[in-house]
């Protein structure tokens, strides 16, 4: 592994790293980390020893010190082949029953769109007859508050086609794996919204998910299988622009060109890929919208989802897009861009340092006095959902997206 060697200790990390300021603890910040990898590069220390394997996992990746490092250290690269190497060193040992579990959990669900819309359907069924509040029962009563309440459509992709006349281009979006079952009603607004901004949209039936969760549970392999199917899905489209309204799978879907790397078949596809890729919040800050007719009189804070202000660097134009909604009162959180302690399945993975940052988060919004939380993801989402029921404070979480199409009647 290279990248280490970039690393000058100079600390600027510590203060962005959420787990470092929760624990205070070297090991529990990027500097630290970044020197037991080396160690185990070096051979000082095993793999697969209890607290290496622990840090790695504790880690949120949520990219926060590759922002704030001068020299420029690709901590998540570093971070996600070491959780690859730990995935593949690991299986074999992995009992039989915990396998096929995790096996079944990820690739059998995440491959196909159809697996996810199935598995929703029961979840919807549980929701409504209250079978979910025996998840306690199980020991799994965070995982059930967390759950999203799925509603009673979901937005399939089938090829459909919104054309708009003279179009200034063709959009396609990413309808995604959690998405398209539990937001249906972000994907349609945010179509509405493309609209609005003279792009017509295609959403090609044969796409899926974008590998974000394959990338972060160490399964490189399966990632790379999942990637193939948007890139190939894209070309299919004739679409200009890729267009994702969830920022994890923005940031995953950017870096298809790292992933696919070695891949000569694929390489020069990704690259081209991730170069057309955007989240919607750029899109439409970039296009001349119409002004909104309608108002949003509310205090609305915004929750900026790591991978969409660190690794996607994208942090002023959904403040511009807010803006535009007249009525609406942006008053900033203090530690907007603090991780929220969601981070893809992290909240279930590492359930207890995941509620320490949730209870910070909220505690930061409610001295906002703000009605409505913003964001871009659905994972902020659920866990800031979570989190304001659990504090008693009534407030609302809305994307960016069904925030803009309000203020259009």
């Amino acid at each position: 592994m290279t990248g280490y060697e970039a690393c000058v200790r100079c600390g600027l990390c510590l203060s962005a790293c959420p787990t470092y300021l929760e624990t205070m603890t070297e090991t529990s910040g990027p500097r630290g980390r970044i020197s037991l990898i080396k160690a185990v590069d070096e051979g000082a220390l095993d793999l697969l020893s209890p607290g290496f394997v622990e840090q790695m996992s504790q880690c949120l990746d949520c990219r926060a010190c590759e922002a704030a490092c001068p020299s420029g250290v690709p901590y998540g690269r570093m971070l996600e082949e070491m959780r690859a190497r730990i995935e593949h060193a690991s299986a074999a040992a992995r009992p039989p029953v915990a396998s096929g579990v995790r096996r079944l959990l990820l690739h059998w669900l995440f491959a196909k769109p159809a697996r996810m819309r199935a598995a929703a359907r029961l979840l919807r069924i549980a929701q409504a007859t209250g079978l979910t509040r025996l998840a306690a029962l199980g020991g799994l009563a965070g995982a059930a508050q967390l759950a999203p309440h799925i509603p009673d459509h979901f937005f399939t992709p089938s090829g459909q086609r919104y054309e708009v006349p003279g179009a200034a281009g063709t959009a396609m979006l990413h309808a995604g794996c959690v998405m398209h079952v539990a937001f249906a009603s972000v994907h349609e607004a945010t179509i509405r919204m493309l609209n609005r901004a003279r792009l017509s949209v295609v959403v090609p039936r044969a796409q899926g998910c974008c590998g974000a969760i394959a990338v972060h549970a160490g399964e490189d392999g399966f990632a790379r299988e999942l990637a193939r199917v948007n890139i190939a899905a894209f070309e299919r489209s004739g679409a200009d622009v890729y267009v994702v309204n969830a920022a994890g799978c923005g940031s995953a879907l950017k870096e298809y060109a790292q992933l696919l790397a070695d891949d000569a078949a694929w390489s020069g596809r990704a690259k081209a890929f991730a170069q057309r890729v955007r989240d919607v919040t750029e899109v439409l800050d970039a296009m001349d919208l119409p002004a909104p007719g309608g108002r949003i009189d509310a205090r609305v804070t915004y929750q900026e989802p790591c991978h969409l202000v660190h690794a996607q660097r994208v942090s002023a134009a959904p403040r511009r897009l807010l803006a535009k909604i007249p009525g609406l009162q942006l008053i900033e959180m203090d530690e907007s861009a603090l991780c929220c302690g969601s981070a893809g399945i992290y909240n279930l993975t590492e359930p207890e340092m995941s509620k320490r940052l949730r209870a910070r988060k909220i505690e930061r919004i409610a001295a906002t006095g703000a009605t409505i939380v913003a964001s871009a993801n659905p994972g902020c989402a659920l866990q800031v959902a979570a989190g304001l029921r659990s504090a008693g404070i009534d407030a609302e979480v809305k994307h960016i997206v069904e925030l803009l199409d309000r203020a259009y009647p």
